[in-house]
């Protein structure tokens, strides 16, 4: 399909080092997200919640095609890697609802320049290649 490239770039040998001596995170971790991110369902909730700056449950199933519990099922996953977050509200607003989720950082970041920006080259891509616009 593609071919293979040398890399001239100063790469390390060992994937591990290219993290800084005190990361925050594991290389795991980072993949642990990146797994995370590419399912469709997750990417679309990590979507919505970045372009909302955040959202109920209750919102998030209103505008996705998923049953209740796979909606929360993969709201506990991305918490469990770090891309979403909870928060509950001590007191329930006028819908009655408290409870609400957004994303974090490394959520925006993972997503912004992750999926989102493969996405993004692909129109470029096309408009380079299209034969059609000469």
């Amino acid at each position: 399909m593609g071919t293979k490239h040398t890399r001239v770039d100063d790469a390390p040998d060992d994937p591990d080092d290219l993290l800084p001596e005190r990361s925050v995170l594991s290389l795991e971790e980072y993949l642990e997200m990146q797994a995370a991110v590419g399912n469709r369902t997750r990417f679309e909730i990590l979507y919505r919640l970045s372009h909302a700056d955040e959202l109920t449950p209750t919102e998030l199933d209103s505008v996705m095609d998923v049953d209740d519990s796979t909606l929360h099922y993969h709201l506990e996953k991305l918490r469990d890697v770090g891309l979403i977050e909870k928060r509950v509200r001590t007191e329930r607003d006028s819908n009655g609802l408290y409870t609400y989720y957004r994303p974090t950082v490394l959520g925006e970041v993972i997503l912004e320049h992750g999926v989102e920006e493969l996405l993004r080259r692909e129109w470029d891509f096309g408009e380079a290649y299209d034969s059609s616009a000469a």
